[in-house]
């Protein structure tokens, strides 16, 4: 079937389609923990946590409260890596938005409990896209308000402890 518009009309056509979509590709940012379910199977990306930032859960002045709380932010937030992280996700948010399909993207960010990390770094890359005009964000916090995920906190022995 030959091209609805043949040459540069086709390729005019197309940029204005491409330009005046009525709705910019949506970005979910899915916050889970991995203790209450599995990564959601619509996920494009999951980013795993766990075994790369401390956890604000082994810190008991704060292992009750959530991301909401501004210290559980800054702990988190202040992690070596994490700034980092949160401007990869969200590069990578915008460079699968804004491929040819213009699909819809979602990202799922796990860690252990749901409650501290997780949310925080999703929070921080939905803020970073409010706003913009080629994608729109919705942030999806599944287990901030499960009640704490009880766990045991391993705590690797040094030599000098035997």
């Amino acid at each position: 079937m030959a091209a609805p518009f043949p040459g540069a009309a086709a390729v005019f056509f197309e940029e204005i389609h491409m330009q005046h979509q009525p709705f910019p590709p949506l970005v979910r940012l899915v916050s889970f923990g991995f203790l209450h379910s599995p990564p959601p199977p619509e996920a494009h990306v999951v980013v795993d946590l766990r075994p790369h930032f401390r956890d604000p859960h082994v810190a008991p002045e704060l292992r009750q409260l959530t991301s909401v709380d501004p210290r559980v932010r800054a702990h988190v937030l202040n992690t070596p890596g994490i700034g980092a992280l949160v401007e990869a996700i969200t590069a990578t948010a915008l460079a699968m938005a804004s491929g040819p399909a213009r699909a819809d993207v979602v990202i799922a960010i796990g860690c252990a409990g749901g409650r501290h990390r997780a949310p925080t770094v999703a929070r921080e890359v939905a803020e970073r896209l409010e706003g913009r005009e080629d994608v729109d964000v919705q942030p999806d916090n599944r287990h901030l308000t499960r009640p704490v995920a009880n766990r045991r906190i391993h705590r690797s022995r040094t030599p000098w402890e035997t």
